[in-house]
């Protein structure tokens, strides 16, 4: 298990007036979606339905959290990268400290490789988790088994994008979108409206996303491959896909770009719901039906954990 957090790579992020983010990603939307708007609003409490996070808010002190990476999975899988939120909590000091992101879950305890939505509150001691796992069942199908993790149990593997806060009500951005008409998904649209407008900034984002009504296209792992894959193909063949539907809830992180060489995975984000679909989120696969709502904050720093020595770019859509 990962224990070295002494050398952590850590920088300030820019931040944009969520008053001119705001009219960034309005702009980007409008080019995409029929139906789009973007406002600066208090944060509506994300505890109750249908967005069920284990903190009221995204606000306070901020940061953007990237740990490990795609090359401890590809080409071949490295077991021992084995993290802990509560050790990253400590050596950032963001207290409490509310998490949520998409990673790898921890397959020591979940017994089999299987995809995370962190979305956990800690506090001193206190721990309360509504993290979700999604794996594949044991009985050899590809069927689905979607779990809450306890709160004793606060470790992941391999890659994490995760969003740090305080669980504050501030000032968020309230982003809602129908029909898509353009070809990137809902996160790569505010992604690129965020790169195309700060090219000389480094601006992060983080927070939670509802489908409100439509399908999405996700992946599901398998089991850790026992060949290496040296390819987006053959990563594609290896992985599971499913159409899910909505309700889904996608917690992640976005970066307008990469950050001084700190090899980052610009965009990731997991989604989970209460009728058993979970899974890695790519595209929504009824535009002409779908629905996002969304709440995001800006990341105040950047920090990034693990950084492998030896990297790829392929495994990161």
């Amino acid at each position: 298990m990962f224990s070295d957090y002494s050398n952590i790579l850590k920088k300030e992020l820019d931040c944009p007036k969520l008053e001119d983010i705001q009219k960034v990603l309005l702009k980007a939307l409008k080019n995409n979606f029929s139906e789009a708007n973007v406002d600066v609003v208090d944060c509506p409490d994300l505890t109750a339905e249908p967005f069920c996070l284990a903190s009221k808010g995204i606000g306070g002190s901020t940061a953007v959290v990237e740990v490990g990476g795609p090359p401890y999975l590809l080409p071949n899988v490295d077991k021992e990268k084995v993290y802990d939120i509560k050790d990253i909590v400590k050596a950032i000091g963001i207290k409490p400290c509310f998490v949520l992101g998409a990673g790898a879950g921890p397959w020591p305890f979940v017994g089999k490789n299987s995809e995370m939505m962190a979305n956990v509150l800690i506090d001193g001691d206190q721990v309360l988790s509504k993290t979700h796992v999604a794996k594949l069942k044991d009985d050899g199908s590809k069927d689905i088994n979607v779990s809450v993790l306890p709160p004793t149990e606060t470790r992941f593997a391999l890659m994490g994008n995760l969003f740090f806060s305080e669980g504050i009500q501030s000032k968020v951005l309230k982003v809602h979108c129908k029909n898509r008409i353009g070809v990137d998904n809902f996160i790569t649209v505010l992604r690129k409206g965020l790169e195309d407008e700060f090219k000389d900034k480094y601006v992060g984002l983080g927070g939670a996303f509802l489908i409100k009504s439509g399908k999405a296209l996700q992946h599901v792992m398998p089991e850790f491959s026992s060949t290496p894959i040296y390819s987006e193909e053959e990563l594609n063949k290896w992985l599971n896909f499913y159409e899910m539907s909505a309700p889904l809830v996608a917690v992640g992180t976005l970066m307008s770009s990469d950050v001084l060489d700190f090899d980052l995975r610009v965009q990731h984000f997991h989604s989970f719901s209460e009728h058993g679909d979970a899974g890695h989120y790519h595209q929504d696969t009824t535009p002409n039906e779908v629905e996002y709502l969304g709440y995001f904050n800006v990341g105040q720093y950047i920090y990034r954990i693990d950084k492998p020595l030896h990297t790829h770019q392929f495994g990161r859509d």
